[in-house]
């Protein structure tokens, strides 16, 4: 940073936040009910005060509620921050506190001090020793080389989406990574050939916004990460490069070493509240430029509403939070280079000032319709804490959603409930009951089973109830709906059957996930059984409890291997097959789809008892046949399997049956065994998947078209 010092300039209102040029640095905060505006420049990110205080007296350094300055002498690497004085009057909304240090809400990197303390921020008086402070970077003199990089543009039907949570996908001693790199963007870097063994397309990764690791229990840390300080910062703990721009940098370099494994990006983004919690939480930045502005409140203005579950919710009908929320998306997707975003909460975001669901949210509508981001895959959790679902009705054209439905359908048709025959048909399908009425690409609902938020898919096959006692609050927390089931032990054992069957009820429901219409997405560490012991909040667990342990990719061989082939089939047969896109209403009008039970076209939609479903799906391009034998009840089933139209044996061959032990429960179909009986015995909890394709019954050498659909990719 430079220091030859200078007349201050009365500085420009845009654009916000701190801009490099050659008269020095450019700052600019919106606070419209301010009565005084400090600018304090630090040395050190623990000074306990700063090395130069900068009044910006209005009318000078004050445009409408912008408030500026050009400061010479300095650059890249200065560290800053703000005191703001107005009225501290909570029943007015208003919440100033002249004591406190306040980071730029568009800070484009945060420095923490060796003393960071939250609770600081939450008592009278200075905090300057132990406030986060803002850092000035100028992206014009560190320009990145991108090589050529650019957003990979994948289609959805082409796109499996596996969601990581950059800290524990290494940060376990087995994982291969060297220590100083484990946990980090970096440490992603070296495990890319993982996913590409994998097969997935996409990784959906857990908050990376710089967030506060203290917003956690006494003596835990903030693991997942929702709880976001600044919106335009990668999270530094996240990075093996702690200079100016080595988060900046490295988080760049994964991105595009990604790319170049076909991997799109996709981040999931916390717009809904931040940091800085309820009434009682800590003033950091938003609450003491403008509280106001920032956070709706309720009636009362005393007090926040909290339709996120955390103690605030962020303002987003307000001009100047919309501004925020969109120029961080840009930066993100034009200056990180990221493919997409999953929007935490989404229902938040449609919410009025008065809390009530708008039919036209305008954040939400400028999203999808900005010519920087409608390109990219946006993605919403369509629900919140306050009440709203939305699945199957959210607002706008572009928008995939998460599938809660699906992921709570598929738990209880695996654990054996009774009635759930019909829902099944309708997940299989791409749950044409909530999305079809949108006449909206198949895709569009975001299917899983298993999610961070949640028991993972062992967990599920593992344990009755939640064992949340390690998250110090008494195992009150969690959901208590988990659709789960020990197979007859709570927790781990050593019996080979019961672990034979939940191998089996893991592949049951990894086959559902991949079979299934939609978009599939894929927790980190279920295609290998990661447990975190029956917790299903592990939010503050930063501990082996929810990293990665990759001693399980040898130990779980088996469901690594279904797993890898189960997503090789289906990007195979969702290849790239030209002509115009179709809506999920065209497409179940094309693809002829004859639903049976254990007898051929007799599903028995009304016999609640029934616990088995079997479907035939006839490519609409008339490539393959597809028979699905699904059977969770706990004795074995036979099945009738259909011929020809024209009554004629079909020729089928055995593509997955989850009964048989690895490597005989899948195979690739060029490899599948015939299978030419007219019944089929599908075993206790098991699905069996038969395969016919065209031109397959012709002399070896001469199957012509059907040699694409039945060679391995």
């Amino acid at each position: 940073m430079k220091r030859e010092g200078g007349e201050l300039g009365l500085g420009l209102s845009h654009p916000l936040g701190a801009r490099v040029d050659r008269a020095g640095v450019n700052f600019s905060v919106y606070s419209k009910n301010a009565e005084a505006v400090d600018l304090l420049l630090f040395d050190s990110a623990d000074d306990a005060r700063p090395a130069r205080t900068i009044p910006l007296p209005p009318p000078g350094h004050r445009t409408y509620h912008y408030w500026h300055a050009l400061v010479p002498g300095i650059g890249a690497g200065q560290l800053y921050g703000y005191r703001v004085r107005g009225p501290n009057d909570p029943s007015r909304g208003l919440r100033f506190d002249g004591d406190k240090v306040l980071f730029d809400p568009y800070a484009r990197s945060l420095a923490r001090p060796r003393a960071y303390d939250r609770s600081a921020a939450c008592r009278p008086g200075d905090n300057c020793a132990t406030a986060l402070k803002s850092v000035v970077v100028d992206a014009r003199a560190h320009d990145y080389d991108w090589e050529g990089d650019c957003p990979l543009r994948r289609a959805y039907e082409n796109t499996v989406i596996y969601e990581l949570h950059v800290g524990g996908f290494t940060r376990h001693p087995s994982s291969g990574v060297a220590p100083e790199k484990r946990g980090t963007y970096a440490g992603v870097i070296e495990n890319i050939p993982y996913l590409v063994d994998l097969g997935v397309t996409a990784v959906e990764l857990m908050p990376v916004f710089e967030f506060d690791e203290q917003d956690a229990p006494p003596g835990r840390t903030n693991y997942w990460g929702y709880s976001p300080l600044s919106f335009f910062v990668p999270h530094r703990a996240y990075s093996s490069r702690q200079d100016l721009l080595g988060p900046i940098h490295e988080f760049r370099d994964m991105v595009k070493a990604l790319h170049r494994a076909g991997i799109e990006v996709i981040l999931d983004v916390v717009f809904n509240h931040t940091a800085e919690g309820d009434e009682r939480g800590p003033t950091l930045s938003y609450r003491g430029f403008e509280s106001e502005a920032y956070y709706m409140h309720a009636p009362d203005p005393r007090y926040y509403m909290n339709f996120s579950g955390c103690g605030n919710t962020l303002n987003s009908n307000h001009a100047v939070v919309r501004r925020l929320i969109l120029d961080s998306l840009r930066h993100w997707a034009a200056d990180m280079h990221v493919d997409g975003f999953r929007f935490d909460l989404a229902s938040v975001l449609t919410r009025d000032d008065a809390g009530r669901p708008e039919p036209s949210p305008p954040v939400l509508l400028d999203i999808e319709s900005d010519p920087v981001l409608a390109p990219r895959k946006l993605i919403a959790e369509a629900w919140d804490p306050g009440g709203l679902y939305q699945v199957g009705h959210f607002v706008g054209d572009s928008w995939l959603e998460w599938n809660g439905r699906f992921r709570d359908d598929v738990r209880a048709f695996l654990k054996g409930d009774a009635g759930m025959i019909p829902r099944l048909s309708e997940r299989l399908l791409g749950s044409p009951d909530l999305f079809a009425h949108e006449n909206r690409e198949p895709e569009e609902s975001v299917n899983f089973v298993a999610c961070h938020d949640g028991f993972t898919l062992n967990d599920l096959v593992t344990y009755d109830a939640k064992h949340n006692e390690s998250n110090g609050e008494g195992n009150r927390d969690g959901s208590d709906d988990n659709r789960s089931w020990n197979h007859g032990v709570e927790g781990p054992t050593a019996d080979p059957a019961v672990e034979a069957l939940r191998d089996r009820q893991v592949k049951n429901a990894l086959a559902l996930l991949m079979l299934s219409v939609g978009t599939p997405m894929l927790l980190m560490g279920d295609e290998v059984r990661r447990s975190q012991r029956g917790n299903n909040n592990a939010y503050a667990q930063d501990n082996d409890l929810s990293w990665l342990d990759w001693s399980l990719v040898e130990k779980h061989a088996g469901v690594h291997r279904f797993t890898k082939l189960l997503i090789e089939a289906r990007l195979h047969l969702h290849g790239p097959k030209g002509g115009a896109a179709c809506t999920l209403n065209q497409l179940l009008q094309a693809a002829r789809v004859e639903w049976h039970g254990t007898r051929l076209f007799d599903p028995r939609w009304a016999d609640s008892e029934s616990r088995t479903l079997a479907a035939t799906f006839h490519d609409p391009e008339g490539r393959f046949v597809l028979h699905g034998m699904f059977n969770a009840h706990w004795e074995p089933r036979e099945f009738e399997v259909p011929g020809r139209a024209d009554g004629r044996q079909r020729h089928w061959r055995r593509w997955i049956d989850t009964a048989l032990a690895s490597p005989q429960d899948i195979v690739r179909w060029n490899e599948a065994p015939r299978y030419e009986p007219t019944r089929y015995r599908v075993e206790s909890r098991s699905t069996v998947l038969l395969v016919s394709v065209a031109g397959d019954g012709a002399p070896r050498g001469g199957q012509g078209a059907s040699s694409s659909i039945l060679s391995p990719r």
